[in-house]
């Protein structure tokens, strides 16, 4: 059975939604706040993701980077939001649909028949908690642990992380991570990974001259060991 996850804070139009789809034969999950949201998605991994822009706690855009950063689930936006601006805002973010609102019940459920299947055919979704002997990842909650204990990182250490722990066990070439983390045009600047890579290590091996689990590939790239 497919199943939905419908992000929406008007507790009618939720209801009216849950309704339709579970007569529809799908499996239905609600979410009211963008963090309840990000929290079902690690656990309930729903096939399709519908997601109102306007929630009480985050903005919608928020959420779908928090989605993005470690899920490959299919995103159907439904927002009042109608400009070509904030649709195009939510494109780039991650959004594979936007359904502006007032909208047809009908050609609502046919983008979600289509979401699902482009996400059947994309394989697994990743795990969301990525563990390794010294620490653990936590793609969805944005958190690091080392020994129970939560670590304090800045967003572009945890961002580095993030890339590494989203292909555990697999070489991430320098310039894709540097592409990832800071964007087009930082190919070149090889030094950030060195520092960077460096800070994480100094937090999280238990032996930072000889780490286990952030390994370097001279001249290749990075690898995040469990």
């Amino acid at each position: 059975m497919t199943s939905v996850l419908v992000v929406e804070d008007d507790a009618a139009l939720a209801r009216a939604l849950a309704i339709n789809l579970r007569a529809r034969g799908f499996d239905v999950h609600l979410a009211g706040t963008g963090k309840g949201a990000l929290g079902l998605v690690a656990t309930a991994h729903p096939d399709v993701v519908v997601l109102d822009l306007g929630l009480p706690d985050l903005d919608g855009i928020e959420v779908l980077h928090g989605i993005r950063g470690w899920s490959p689930v299919p995103v159907l936006v439904l927002s009042a939001r109608s400009t070509g601006e904030e649709k195009v805002a939510a494109l780039d973010a991650g959004a594979d649909d936007y359904v502006t609102k007032p909208f047809e019940m009908n050609e609502l459920l046919a983008r979600i028949r289509a979401a699902a299947r482009r996400g059947r055919q994309s394989g697994p979704q990743p795990a969301a908690v990525v563990e390794t002997a010294a620490f653990t990842v936590d793609l969805a909650a944005g958190q690091v642990r080392r020994d129970g204990e939560p670590v304090r990182l800045t967003p572009t250490e945890f961002h580095v992380l993030e890339v590494l722990a989203r292909n555990v066990g697999r070489l991430v070439p320098r310039a894709q991570l540097l592409t990832d983390v800071w964007g087009p045009g930082y190919e070149n600047q090889q030094h950030y990974l060195r520092v960077y890579l460096a800070q994480l290590r100094r937090k999280l091996e238990p032996d930072p001259a000889h780490p286990r689990h952030l390994v370097t590939e001279p001249g290749l790239g990075y690898r995040l060991d469990p």
